[in-house]
């Protein structure tokens, strides 16, 4: 029954109270409406004051949104460098080949050849062309970070190993270079090795509708050694090629318009992101918000750090002065002054929790609801109960719902793996936790993510990781000598990697080491049945099966199983074991033997197969693949 007023009582409680009423009980359902008068009534016998009160009416805010703006007028429009995305499999040699490109050390700085998250560099050409490459992921991990780049650039430069082909992540790179309806530049890599084929790889890219010039498309095919830099100057030169086709142009005037390639907090500037410039002129001073975030651009600088005053479009820029860390991915847009940061800010925060307040509407609604039917079930089940024996069977219900005993909470804790996930930057761990919502193996291991963020392993995480009893992991982050002694403390187990697919790995055998152990069968003898006969033992009758043993050897102490025609039909153990009138506890291989089991009602037949057998447990592995 609902109350129009504020009142939190029982259903049965107000039922009883209109029993003595003039009202026709009969006719009410659980989701019946009292009048005012009845509503008083049981308010009254409740020992209760009524108050009505008015439900305020939320003001509908008017929307102060930051959007970018109407297309330019395309005289005003100026050429701008192509933003080129080089994508491709893991190991196939991309950021060896922006190495030669920028001339700098890139591949020296990463961790076993692969690139951890994305970077923005501006490589300036001898023919005084400028080039700015996205430098993607090449690991499977990282799919939704290409996606991205993808979106951002001009120009996909694909890049295929003569000596490898066509794997998983080119094809992956091929469909996100598509859905961003984004030209592919082709470069066989490896070219300098003995057991290249640039043509089989042709052969193979036309399968996915990547044909190149040979072969009648438009697809432009370089033969490229990034190890020795053999023709990477006519890799260039056929970018800047199909960069003047696409006569790529943006309007250097106005309020800038960007967006965030990688965010991370700086330990001496704060939250820093890279973004690259699509509109306007980027300078000091300018007031710019992204998502949820705003800044005042306190400083500008390169990929090789050194300060810039101006970023003009297509440039890769640093920035720093932002209150707090933006998303990788999300849409810089400029604003006149930080009044008006603050009220983009506050209004997209504001939408974000109309939208998660409609979410939580949607989701009480729904265990009304199941709370409803439970209700109505449960008033079934005792329609033609009494009140006072309605509340005493009620009662026996309740305590029959004891919690959990010690044994069964130590084995739903053991069930479930808390895990909190910290990251060098925005990008890293948005890939890890894609990886995660990959998970489908919960009926063995629940996977549960306590906390993800941005920056070194702080006290704070261990705490929490002490709280639920998780595990942190850290990727490319540092963690202090005070919190490591804190966390061996408290028995909180630190992980930091500087790979992703080894985190992932290390993951999964975590989630391993949760599973209960699985019981294996090792064979240790088998005999097959020569002959049956029964041996009377007081006044029982108990079958004996004589023997031979064929491989292997019979220990009394171990586990047997009976096999006929291929089928296990008993499992259990020996009451004897004898070779002529002896017992004995072994018999080896050709000899003979006489043995009894312990289901008297067993009945042997000539043929069958005795198999002696240990088991052993052995440590389960979890099903989950996260595809790579």
């Amino acid at each position: 029954m609902i109350l129009k007023g504020f009142v939190l009582l029982q259903p049965d409680y107000i039922y009883e109270a209109l029993l003595n009423t003039a009202i026709d009980i009969d006719s009410l359902e659980a989701d019946s409406h009292l009048d005012e008068v009845w509503i008083k009534e049981v308010i009254m016998k409740a020992g209760m004051k009524l108050k009505w009160s008015k439900l305020k009416q939320d003001k509908v805010k008017k929307n102060k949104d930051a959007v970018r703006r109407p297309q330019a007028d395309p005289a005003l429009l100026t050429p701008r460098s192509p933003v080129v995305t080089i994508m491709g499999h893991v190991d196939h040699g991309k950021t060896t080949l922006l190495d030669k490109l920028r001339k700098t050390q890139v591949a020296a700085m990463e961790v076993g050849g692969i690139t951890q998250h994305i970077g923005a560099f501006l490589v300036s050409l001898p023919s005084g062309e400028k080039i700015t490459f996205l430098d993607t992921p090449g690991h499977a991990a990282f799919s939704a970070m290409r996606a991205r780049g993808a979106q951002v650039t001009d120009i996909v430069i694909l890049v295929v190993a003569a000596d490898d082909g066509v794997m998983k992540q080119t094809v992956e790179s091929i469909q996100h270079a598509k859905d961003a309806q984004v030209p592919i530049v082709l470069a066989i890599n490896k070219c300098d090795k003995t057991e290249a084929d640039p043509e089989r790889v042709k052969k193979e890219l036309l399968a996915y509708d990547v044909v190149c010039e040979d072969y009648g498309g438009d697809v432009q095919a370089v033969p490229v050694s990034a190890l020795t830099g053999n023709n990477l100057m006519a890799l260039a030169e056929a970018t800047i090629a199909l960069a003047e086709m696409l006569e790529l142009k943006a309007d250097p005037n106005g309020p800038v318009e960007g967006t965030v390639i990688e965010s991370f907090t700086d330990k001496g500037r704060g939250p820093v992101t890279t973004a690259i410039i699509q509109r306007g002129t980027l300078r000091k001073g300018c007031v710019l918000v992204a998502g949820n975030c705003w800044a005042k651009v306190r400083l500008m600088f390169d990929e090789n750090g050194k300060t810039i005053h101006e970023a003009h479009p297509s440039m890769p820029v640093g920035i720093t002065g932002w209150r707090d860390l933006p998303s990788a991915g999300e849409e810089i847009l400029e604003v006149e002054s930080e009044p008006r940061a603050r009220e983009v800010v506050d209004w997209r925060k504001y939408e974000q929790e109309q939208e998660k307040g409609k979410e939580d509407l949607k989701i009480i609604e729904e265990k009304r609801k199941e709370h409803q039917e439970a209700y109505q079930k449960a008033r079934e089940k005792y329609s033609n109960v009494q009140w006072k024996k309605r509340s005493y069977l009620q009662y026996l219900e309740r305590k029959e719902q004891t919690s959990l005993k010690p044994k069964e909470k130590m084995e739903r804790d053991s069930n479930v793996l808390p895990v909190i996930i910290k990251g060098d930057v925005d990008g890293s761990v948005e890939a890890i936790l894609n990886i995660i919502d990959t998970y489908d193996a919960s009926h063995e291991c629940e996977l549960e993510l306590v906390h993800s963020g941005v920056g070194d392993i702080s006290a704070n995480d261990v705490k929490l990781a002490e709280t639920f009893n998780g595990v942190i992991y850290g990727f490319n982050v540092n963690v202090g000598k005070v919190i490591q002694q804190s966390a061996a403390k408290k028995g909180v187990k630190i992980k930091l990697h500087k790979i992703i697919y080894r985190l992932v790995e290390d993951l999964q055998e975590e989630l391993s080491s949760r599973l209960p152990c699985a019981v294996e069968e090792h064979p240790v003898g088998e005999a097959s049945i020569l002959a049956t006969f029964s041996i009377t033992e007081g006044k029982k009758k108990v079958p004996v099966a004589g023997c031979r043993v064929q491989k292997g050897h019979l220990e009394k102490q171990k586990k047997f199983k009976l096999t006929r025609n291929g089928h296990v039909i008993w499992k259990g153990s020996l009451t004897s074991l004898k070779h002529q009138k002896d017992d004995i506890s072994v018999v080896k291989t050709g000899m003979d033997c006489g043995l009894s089991l312990d289901e008297e009602n067993m009945e042997f037949k000539v043929g069958d197969r005795i198999v002696c057998y240990e088991e052993k447990q052995i440590q389960a592995t979890t099903s989950w693949d996260p595809g790579f």
